[in-house]
């Protein structure tokens, strides 16, 4: 429901009362549009050029009480009542609009990033619903000796999707949506399907070297996205992409600590670091790669 404004009369209004205040004119037409009764505001030539109009012939009597009462007493508090009654109507009605095409327009922009965030999800859903074994038996790396003779190498991928609770799973979807959100908008779904890949098989693969198989969780691809979108900001401001200082400091402060071990939680260091490295690395060439073939098109 919105407030019509008009710089002419129609044929099917009436003028009710003109006033030489604008706010006092619209809180009429506010308060005739609260009680279901159309009205609408009009600027017109005149000492009194703000004009409140009748759009329903019909209701001249309902309206004509109506202005009476707000003639005599217009700073009565339910006037302004009702003003924001509307307006947070208004506001309301224009977000329930607006949202889905938000949430639609985000799934178009990023929907990569959307499925992983989604599997991520599913995964850690159905471990709390009593498929614990089989997300282990199905989706956690194996040893290297069962891995070769299975050659079940989609395990090198699929720990990225166990995670094993709540703020474990909250952490790295957080930084997944912040980083890779930004990094699909710029350069697409392929690259980043082509980060999470690299992000997710290099530093699981050395994780298994170093300690086994009993590891799960996005940290190491959010260690590549967080390294991406860093060094594509440091060797190319100009392409907008970049990460505020904290989040940096703080990715780095938590690979330190990881290191330590003086956190409360057990850290897969070496997926993180190589996950890190492998986000730098991919961020380099892909600036190397399109610098060349700039200067290439430039000849």
């Amino acid at each position: 429901m919105l407030l019509k404004l008009k710089t002419e009369i129609e044929e099917n209004q009436l003028a009710l009362v003109s006033f030489g205040n604008e706010n006092a004119a619209l809180l009429l037409v506010t308060y005739l549009i609260s009680q279901d009764i159309p009205a609408s505001y009009a600027y017109v030539e005149g000492d009194l050029n703000h004009q409140v109009l009748l759009d329903a012939p019909d209701l001249i009597q309902e309206a004509a009480f109506i202005v009476k009462e707000f003639v005599d007493n217009p700073t009565d508090p339910k006037y302004q009542q009702k003003a924001w009654e509307l307006r947070q109507e208004i506001i309301h009605d224009r977000q329930q609009a607006i949202l889905p095409k938000i949430r639609w327009t985000s799934f178009q922009q990023t929907p990569f990033m959307w499925l992983i965030m989604g599997i991520c999800l599913l995964v850690y859903i159905s471990s709390l619903a009593g498929g614990s074994y089989w997300v282990n038996e199905h989706l956690m790396l194996l040893p290297w000796n069962l891995l070769f003779e299975s050659g079940q190498w989609w395990r090198a991928i699929t720990p990225a999707f166990i995670h094993f609770d709540e703020m474990h799973i909250i952490f790295n979807l957080l930084w997944w949506w912040f980083a890779g959100k930004e990094i699909e908008k710029k350069f697409g779904s392929s690259t980043l399907l082509l980060i999470f890949l690299l992000c997710a098989i290099i530093p699981n693969l050395g994780q298994l070297m170093t300690d086994g198989p009993e590891f799960g969780g996005l940290s190491g691809v959010v260690y590549g996205v967080i390294g991406f979108v860093w060094w594509c900001g440091w060797l190319r401001p100009q392409w907008g992409l970049a990460l505020p200082n904290y989040i940096i400091g703080f990715s780095l402060v938590w690979l330190v600590l990881g290191y330590v071990d003086i956190l409360w939680v057990s850290v897969a260091n070496t997926a993180h670091t190589l996950g890190l490295v492998c986000g730098c690395a991919i961020a380099w060439c892909y600036v190397h790669f399109t610098q060349n073939r700039s200067q290439k098109d430039a000849l």
